[in-house]
């Protein structure tokens, strides 16, 4: 029998609980449905700095005293904002679930985003925004998801831009709060020692203040893709080429995901055999498949030595060609162990667990148990590989470059690499 309950309250208020009784403590969290891409451009980082601004004091307490209430206990507190997602979660020992309940309903519905805690806040956020622009392996998505989804939120850089940082207004923040962290687009899961009528009891007497439930339906991505170069003067060249993939409720999701693996995660995969340990033209290269509630990004990121860029790139492109026609039974029940051993790896993990049942309720509208999932990777046969493979390879590619780029090839060029 699934430990997993779900209880929807009057006013859209989802709730999840999932018992493990054999151990002493709770992961607890409040996830909103709200990231990046329901931001308008004119606020960009207005997600994120929300998130840091939710720590920063309420009618009730002041910034240190909500760490303090959770580290006196012993417990740890953490946050972080996505695309589509932001997530104020706490892990702590079972007896004291319902201090983090109080800690979070007084962030989510009591924060006064004080004058002083936003203009300290702006420039911890610009520099967290610099210290990503010297991270060339982090900056090169930021440019690869502005190439992909061009002039929409969906594509914009998480943290945001300084220059839009700088100039935000408290009203804007607030009204954020106001707009997003409302009834129906909240979800409140647990995991671990618990029990689900006590935990409704709890929320229903903490989380009663509440923002009216708005309509605030999302643009539709728009994948373009193209190409995006930043020459700098770096050691390495850094590289991402990708497709459209699937949307995180695709009936190919796993498919996807099984490609990705097969292709370029861990060290038997195509990619790290050949362009790595055979050839050795990188020190670092994988694959992934990123999915929204809307749409997918597969892709490859490679760093190099710019003077490796000439032989590099078409290896990687002869890789792409081939993998829809040439994928072996060994390597397809080698990729679905591993995606099996990290379904159950990850219940092992309290916040994991609580993190990954939120999203789906909130992504999808359903959680998908262990068995789940275990049944649906099974069940991918060599042909479904083959249909997706094609179905993703045959978008329109993204191009992002960031490093010496004077060996880089034309776009145009590497197109005509990927045509079948």
């Amino acid at each position: 029998m699934s430990s997993i309950k779900i209880t929807k309250l009057p006013n859209g208020l989802r709730i999840v609980t999932d018992a493990v009784p054999s151990i002493e403590s709770v992961a607890v969290g409040v996830w909103v449905g709200v990231g990046t891409r329901n931001e308008d451009l004119d606020i960009n980082g207005a997600a994120h700095m929300v998130e840091h601004m939710l720590f920063k004091g309420t009618k009730n307490r002041d910034a240190q005293e909500i760490a303090e209430t959770i580290e006196d206990v012993g417990g740890h507190m953490n946050a972080y904002t996505s695309r589509e997602v932001t997530s104020y979660h706490i892990h702590l020992l079972k007896e004291d679930a319902a201090l983090a309940l109080d800690v979070l309903s007084d962030m989510i519905q009591n924060s006064i985003m004080p004058d002083d805690e936003i203009e300290r806040e702006r420039k911890v956020i610009i520099q967290e925004i610099g210290m990503c622009h010297d991270t060339p392996d982090d900056v090169i998505f930021d440019h690869y998801f502005e190439r992909a989804y061009p002039n929409q939120a969906l594509g914009a850089p998480i943290l945001g831009k300084s220059k839009i940082i700088t100039d935000i207004k408290r009203d804007a923040l607030m009204g954020y709060v106001e707009r997003f962290y409302t009834p129906s687009n909240l979800v409140i899961c647990a995991s671990g020692n618990l029990d689900h009528d006590e935990f409704i009891g709890l929320i229903e007497d903490k989380f009663n203040d509440l923002p009216a439930n708005q309509n605030n339906n999302k643009s539709p991505a728009d994948y373009q893709g193209g190409e995006v170069r930043e020459v700098r003067d770096l050691e390495q060249s850094h590289i991402i080429l990708g497709f459209q993939g699937v949307k995180r409720i695709s009936d190919d999701y796993y498919t996807a995901q099984i490609l990705a693996t097969i292709l370029g995660s861990g060290m038997s995969s195509r990619l790290f055999q050949e362009v790595r340990e055979k050839r050795a033209l990188v020190y670092s290269i994988y694959s992934f498949h990123s999915a929204y509630s809307d749409d997918g990004q597969f892709g490859i990121y490679a760093g190099t030595g710019p003077d490796k860029l000439p032989e590099l790139i078409p290896v990687i492109c002869e890789e792409i060609k081939k993998i829809g026609t040439t994928i072996t039974n060994e390597e397809l029940e080698r990729a679905k162990a591993q995606l099996r051993s990290s379904t159950l790896m990850a219940r092992e993990s309290m916040m994991n667990r609580a993190d990954q049942h939120a999203k789906a309720i909130l992504l999808q509208g359903k959680i998908f148990t262990s068995e789940d999932i275990i049944k649906s990777i099974n069940g991918i046969e060599i042909a479904d590989l083959e249909k997706i493979a094609d179905k993703i390879f045959s978008s329109s590619p993204t191009l992002a470059a960031l490093g010496p780029l004077g060996q880089l090839e034309s776009f145009d060029k590497i197109k005509q690499r990927l045509t079948p």
